[in-house]
Order: C-alpha cells, then sequence, then structure tokens
C-alpha cells in the first residue's frame, strides 16, 4: 500500500527537474499522475516511466497561463480519471534580470506562468475538489520569494512572493471544504532551470557556489529533497497543515 494509493493527481510543470521527480515519487506511491507542460516531448518520456511502474498517467500539453488551456487539462482528467485528488502547482520560468534590464514582455511571461499560473490551475481544480470535499493543494515557490534572492531577478522573487500569499488566501477560502493549500519554498535546486536565466556557464557555477556555501548543510538541493516533502503534503500525514509555507533551502544562512 503506497501513502497515495487510488489517488489522482496533476502535476504541471510536469516534465522536467522538479516536477519530474515529483510525478514519479507520487506514482511510486499509487498515485494516477496527469503531467501538464508546454514541452509535450518531456511529458510523454516522464508518463513512460510512470507506466513502467505499472501507474496509469497521462500527459497534456498545457500552458498554465492560458485559462482555456488550463480548464482542457482538468477536463481531461477528470474525463479519465473521474476525480481530482491533488494538485501540484510547480510550472516555473526565471528570468534573472534586474529592474532596469527587464522588459515588460519578460515580466508578464514570467508572473502569467508563475503566478497567474498557480490562480488559474488552483481555481479550475478547487472547484471539483468543493464537490468532493476533500483534496490537496501543493504550490512550489521558492526561498527567494521571502527575500534573500534578488539575484534571481525582480520579476521571479516578485512572482513566489505572490505565491506565498495566494497560498494563504486559498487555504483561508477552501479550508472549510476540507481542502488543505500548502507551499514549499525550494533553496538552490540542481535542476536545468539553475543553467538558464541568460547566464554563463561561468556565472551559474559561480552562483552555485555562494548558494552552497550559504546553506548549513554546505550542499545544494536535489529534486528529491522538494519530491519527498511533496509527497508528505499530499498524504494523509499532513492532514492537519495548511496555509503554510516549509523553506527546503538546506538552512540558508543568509535567512537566519
Amino acid at each position: 500500500m503506497g501513502k497515495l494509493d487510488k489517488k489522482v493527481a496533476i502535476i504541471t510543470g510536469g516534465g522536467t527537474g522538479i516536477g519530474r521527480t515529483i510525478s514519479l515519487t507520487f506514482a511510486n506511491e499509487g498515485a494516477k499522475v496527469v503531467v501538464g507542460s508546454r514541452n509535450i516531448a518531456n511529458l510523454a518520456e516522464v508518463v513512460k516511466e510512470i507506466k513502467l511502474l505499472r501507474r496509469q498517467s497521462l500527459a497534456i500539453a498545457t500552458d498554465v497561463g492560458v485559462k482555456q488551456q488550463v480548464e482542457n487539462m482538468v477536463d481531461q482528467t477528470m474525463h479519465e480519471f473521474g476525480r481530482i485528488d491533488i494538485l501540484v502547482n510547480n510550472a516555473g520560468i526565471l528570468r534573472a534580470t534586474g529592474i532596469m534590464d527587464t522588459s515588460e514582455e519578460v515580466w508578464d511571461e514570467v508572473m502569467d506562468i508563475n503566478l497567474k499560473g498557480v490562480f488559474l490551475c488552483t481555481q479550475a481544480v478547487a472547484k471539483y475538489m468543493i464537490k468532493q470535499q476533500d483534496g490537496k493543494i501543493i504550490n512550489i515557490a521558492s526561498i527567494s520569494g521571502r527575500g534573500g534572492g534578488l539575484d534571481d531577478g525582480p520579476s521571479y522573487c516578485t512572482s513566489k512572493a505572490g505565491v506565498i500569499q495566494l497560498t494563504q488566501n486559498a487555504a483561508f477560502e477552501l479550508g472549510p471544504y476540507g481542502i488543505n493549500v500548502n507551499c514549499i519554498a525550494p533553496g538552490l535546486i540542481i535542476t536545468p532551470m539553475v543553467y538558464g536565466g541568460g547566464r554563463t556557464r561561468e556565472e551559474v557555477q559561480a552562483y552555485l557556489e555562494g548558494r552552497k556555501s550559504a546553506t548549513v548543510l554546505g550542499r545544494l538541493g536535489e529534486p528529491e529533497d522538494i519530491a519527498k516533502v511533496a509527497l508528505f503534503l499530499a498524504s494523509e500525514d499532513s492532514s492537519f497543515i495548511s496555509g503554510q509555507t516549509i523553506p527546503v533551502d538546506g538552512g540558508r544562512t543568509n535567512r537566519m
């Protein structure tokens, strides 16, 4: 018996990095997993891996910043599995440009995916969870949304701060319906996103070393570190926890 037997989970940004690892972790614990992302090729690989675990899975190409596409993802999930028990709002992008170098287009793109996407997915899924009187919503923010992350750029930091606040609002509104809403704030996790954001490889390496030395554990995070916390929040082990943001950052010394 797995911790998520017979549960149906939607995981956005499920094709790579943290989302992929959460998807496989949930499937390994018995969940039927729907993965959404703008990159259908990545999703197909994840679905293949999940099916090797003898679990059901569905890949749906989805831009979480577009309401119609989000509703399509949710409608397909309901048609295929008849319910939604868990939503992990993981889709996100990083554009590490300063205030004077951030264009309106970049700002809007980051906000659409990182913040508006969380709102749209939560809204679309919550109507079914309300009918069920049960559900788990897990938002993936960032420690950068709580300060000390200005090197990640104002658009990213602001969007993740918004996710933390939205988590509290959603927990307050949805709690009476038996829905738990919580947030994970990762520190630096080694994923493909780390190598994006417009940095050179040398800048990335300097960035990684600086972040490593800023943790009390002296190491950087792995996607599994986040997936384990997501599993806890998706399971009945966390039934009396809601509206919380859990930092998973190795003990960032600049946050103490």
